[in-house]
């Protein structure tokens, strides 16, 4: 999947919610990772960490290893700990996205050798909840009432907090490794195109601070302006001008939240010359001003 390019390892505490940057278990909800992420979330990996992503509804474009599948929600995929992946949700998709250091699950495993043959490694899954056989409705159910579960004891820091999260992380992973043989069959992808997509995602995070136009992209991949478009359509369902949006909107919010920079500041930072013109590209994209959108996600922690 990598066609040779290094597979940026997202540690999601420290870039995403330094809060948790230590934590066993890291909680939100999907709706608030795609507004800072973007819908587009490139190739990437998470080290010594297994995630799974429930969506409630929508349709997802997944990409495991080299495995593409197309599922609408409910849904779930798991990816254990180093496996590339990537993945595109719709605008208003929602749902829960729990990241969970890898040696909890194997403890898990360990304790209970019934949840995984001998021998066997945890494998990445695209499950849709919709379509799993009738004996396992009741499994597809719960491991939705402990996602909302855990959703709850997140939002709000009952006594015993901890240990409920612990708990109710090894309730979700129980249910997700019973419901992980029902994982869909990945659907043909071509592979030229994958490696035009994650190729031109390993330039955008390479040069996004350097505003180059989709030309100098295209040039440097061997391709058309056209045919990039086209890839990316095909593939993420979004326009190449849209990808390199995302990631300099990514940055942006990142440095608003995690920086002591002003918004003038920031602006240079990201290398925008003028702060009148940052503020409206960022208040076009985020539907907020920088100061506006600070202002909010500092009351919301």
């Amino acid at each position: 999947m990598s066609d040779r390019h290094p597979i940026p390892n997202i540690n999601i505490g420290q870039v995403y919610d330094q809060r948790y940057s230590d934590s066993e278990v890291h909680y939100d909800r999907l709706g608030n990772l795609a507004g800072f992420f973007g819908r587009n979330m490139p190739v990437h990996r998470h080290d010594r960490f297994f995630q799974v992503h429930y969506v409630k509804s929508g349709t997802v474009r997944v990409y495991l290893d080299d495995q593409q599948y197309i599922e609408a929600g409910p849904m779930f995929f798991l990816t254990p700990p180093t496996v590339a992946h990537a993945f595109v949700t719709e605008p208003d998709s929602d749902g829960h996205v729990l990241t969970v250091r890898q040696q909890l699950v194997w403890q898990l495993i360990e304790a209970d050798a019934s949840l995984l043959p001998a021998g066997v490694q945890v494998r990445p899954a695209c499950v849709a909840l919709a379509k799993v056989p009738a004996a396992y409705k009741a499994e597809a159910r719960r491991l939705e009432r402990w996602l909302e579960a855990l959703s709850d004891e997140v939002a709000t820091p009952h006594p015993g907090r901890d240990a409920a999260l612990q708990s109710l992380t090894r309730l979700i992973m129980i249910s997700l490794l019973r419901l992980c043989p029902n994982s869909r069959e990945a659907t043909p992808a071509r592979h030229e195109d994958l490696k035009i997509f994650h190729r031109f995602n390993a330039l955008i995070e390479a040069h996004y601070l350097e505003h180059w136009p989709l030309a100098r992209y295209a040039q440097q991949i061997g391709v058309t302006e056209a045919r990039l478009n086209d890839v990316c359509r095909r593939i993420a369902d979004l326009p190449s001008k849209r990808l390199v949006l995302e990631r300099v909107m990514q940055e942006a919010k990142r440095l608003l939240l995690f920086s002591g920079s002003t918004a003038n500041e920031i602006c240079y930072q990201l290398g925008f010359k003028d702060p009148a013109y940052f503020s409206r590209f960022f208040n076009r994209y985020a539907k907020l001003t920088p100061g506006e959108y600070r202002q909010r996600q500092a009351e919301l922690l």
